[in-house]
């Protein structure tokens, strides 16, 4: 069988057929310089967020003939989609049939009107402006993306699809497969739907740390280092506060006050008696000499 069937199709290849073939062109990818960046699905669920699902859903709105996505979904999770480039306004992809097809999605950029009221929305619905640095979104900012008509998914009316296979619908099986290897993709960096309809994060961190008021509530008690920390931090002596004005002790109890009294009174100094050496030496002896005379 040549190329085309009697009908003009392309023959069946089966999905062991398309992995081996998946896997031989990756590799001659790579033997050219070019490292493939493959959609990989583990299992059957295409994408495990929330936005992730959103975008897939969103699918349905693009769909020409309704047996296209079903082909696309099993495509995908076959891993056909050999490789997959999100660009500001284009994804290029090459997906493995019957012989190796090249998609393209153009997507056209977000209206400045839309971006300007999806910042000021997500400006109240920020959980950590630190997370945003991170580049970490929360729930509240990627759910106000993901609405459908006003959040940064395209509609049909912006965006193009094309592919090299030979089936003269817009939406073909290798598009769709494409398109839910972006939600798939998307899963796993979000950001990269910025940098697909071309607008800056930076514009919503702008507008976030605008949009959150100074806390006036001090520091909770276990976000305060105590004295001893310091101390052993700064290599310092913590102590209370000083002044300039010379410490007076407090008043002396009564048992501290009369020993104070007596150590201040003059003290009388005796002087050592001393007592000869030939004496004691007598003294000695006669000792001795009674002691011999008990004996006799």
């Amino acid at each position: 069988m040549g190329y085309y069937d009697d009908y003009g199709w392309p023959p069946y290849v089966s999905v062991a057929e398309r992995r081996r073939k998946a896997e031989r062109e990756t590799r001659k990818l790579e033997k050219k310089g070019h490292i493939a960046s493959p959609v990989v699905i583990e299992g059957r669920t295409i994408a495990r967020t929330f936005w992730g699902k959103a975008w897939c859903d969103n699918l349905e709105r693009y769909s020409d003939y309704s047996n296209r996505l079903p082909r696309g979904r099993s495509y995908v999770r076959n891993g056909s989609v050999v490789d997959l480039r999100i660009a500001p306004g284009e994804v290029t992809a090459m997906v493995v049939g019957s012989h190796i097809y090249k998609v393209a999605v153009k997507v056209a950029a977000v209206s400045k009107a839309r971006w300007t009221s999806i910042c000021t929305d997500c400006a109240g619905s920020i959980d950590s402006l630190v997370e945003l640095l991170q580049g970490r979104f929360s729930k509240g900012v990627m759910e106000r993306i993901c609405r459908q008509q006003t959040g940064l998914f395209p509609a049909p009316a912006e965006i193009k699809l094309s592919c090299s296979c030979p089936d003269w619908a817009s939406m073909c099986k290798h598009v769709a497969a494409v398109l839910y290897g972006i939600g798939a993709r998307l899963d796993k960096q979000p950001e990269l739907l910025f940098e697909l309809r071309k607008v800056d994060v930076k514009d919503l961190i702008a507008k976030a740390g605008k949009g959150l008021p100074l806390s006036m509530q001090g520091p909770a008690g276990d976000k305060i280092l105590a004295d001893d920390g310091l101390a052993g931090l700064f290599g310092l002596e913590m102590g209370g506060v000083s002044t300039d004005e010379p410490k007076v002790d407090a008043a002396p109890a009564p048992k501290k006050a009369a020993r104070a009294r007596r150590a201040a009174k003059p003290r009388v100094e005796t002087a050592a008696v001393a007592v000869p050496a030939k004496a004691s030496t007598r003294r000695s002896s006669t000792g001795a000499e009674k002691r011999k005379t008990a004996k006799r």
